[in-house]
């Protein structure tokens, strides 16, 4: 298993994590069953959005003495009410469902208190200047959260909240079909058949900026909806028109900037292995580029997708990375000192470059890639 660094947190995260879909409405010897696999196979990631009693009993009783093997991505705000689960913004039952939340999971602590499901900017804002910010404050200075965290399928909201500094991790959704759709505060609209009838053209440039942001901010991404709720897997039910395969969806996800782990959905022992096995499959089976250069309705046309497919670089420049960093330079509209040190460390720059066009004529997108070699040493210094 592959472990990241979570953004500024320090946390080191495999980079396949779980999802608690496979936990609901589980018998407790199904959850120890995952708990087990997921132990044995060094997955250590968590996301537990449900409010489920049972769930949280369940996993706080497979975790007994192997708590510290694993990172608890917990909700704030999603509570348990009248036999179901209920998104709540008032304090005194966001209070209630956490705290119940620590003795079922039978913990003093958990690594991200994730403010859950912030959609729109007006809850933004009541998040932000309301009693939720400040006790998932006081949470962390009492340490029984390590980090703020908050999940959102919105690039405008979320893009808010990582700018205040407050926000340390971002559980978001992330695929290639929902990444050419622009921000948006009903999370339907992402898949509603209508919003692909037409030819979607390069990602949504507020959610490139978003990834960039994070990577910029120290804010770790910890993925959800990779899949689209196994939407793109299916030829007949993907909004792209074609179906594309887990690894793809996988690798896509792990190489956008700023994200360390995905949270798959895996509902059974078998669905949590199919995603393990990303980590051995070899590189042409999780290559998502030719793919996505093929699907009907989509066209990735001069968009860099970090793919590697344009190396190997005669000059040993590693593109994809110094490509990465030029964008997050522009993104910014200056070069931030974590940018500059991070390209200083490439053992070869952009500079170097021949302008021999190898690489442009691997690149499935078109992508103007001497250009961008020229504007990074321009930018950089050679």
């Amino acid at each position: 298993m592959i472990y990241r660094t979570l953004g500024r947190t320090g946390i080191r995260v495999s980079e396949i994590g779980m999802g608690c879909e496979g936990f609901v409405d589980q018998p407790y010897e199904q959850v120890l069953s995952f708990v087990d696999k997921m132990e044995s196979h060094g997955v250590n990631c968590i996301d537990l959005y449900t409010s489920n009693p049972e769930v949280r009993s369940n996993l706080g009783r497979a975790l007994r003495g192997r708590r510290e093997k694993f990172v608890l991505q917990a909700h704030l705000c999603s509570v348990w009410k009248d036999g179901q689960y209920k998104r709540t913004r008032k304090i005194d039952e966001v209070r209630e469902g956490f705290t119940d939340q620590l003795r079922r999971l039978e913990t003093d602590h958990v690594e991200i208190g994730m403010i859950h499901y912030v959609d729109s900017m007006a809850d933004w804002e009541s998040v932000l200047n309301g009693e939720v910010m400040r006790y998932a404050q006081e949470l962390k200075t009492a340490d029984a959260i390590g980090w703020i965290g908050l999940s959102s399928h919105n690039p405008e909201v979320a893009l808010a909240a990582v700018n205040t500094g407050l926000v340390d991790v971002l559980m978001f959704s992330v695929n290639p079909c929902y990444d050419l759709q622009p921000a948006g505060e009903d999370v339907e609209e992402l898949w509603a058949p209508k919003n692909y009838e037409n030819t979607l053209v390069n990602m949504d440039p507020e959610r490139q900026a978003l990834y960039e942001t994070c990577q910029r901010l120290g804010v770790g991404i910890t993925v959800m909806k990779a899949f689209g709720g196994g939407d793109l897997l299916s030829e007949s039910l993907s909004p792209a028109g074609k179906a594309l395969t887990p690894f793809q969806c996988l690798h896509y996800a792990l190489t956008r900037p700023a994200v360390a782990s995905v949270m798959c959905g895996a509902r059974t022992l078998e669905d949590l292995e199919a995603s393990i096995a990303y980590e051995d499959t070899p590189e042409n089976e999780r290559d998502y580029a030719a793919a996505l250069a093929a699907l009907p309705k989509i066209s990735w046309q001069g968009h860099c997708m970090y793919c590697g497919h344009c190396a190997p670089c005669p000059k040993g420049i590693d593109v994809a990375s110094t490509t990465k960093f030029l964008n997050l330079a522009r993104a910014q509209g200056n070069i931030p000192e974590t940018v500059r040190d991070h390209y200083a460390l490439l053992p070869h720059r952009a500079g170097e470059c021949a302008v021999c066009g190898a690489c442009e004529k691997r690149c499935p997108f078109g992508v103007p890639i001497v250009e961008n070699m020229r504007q990074a040493a321009a930018l950089f210094g050679s």
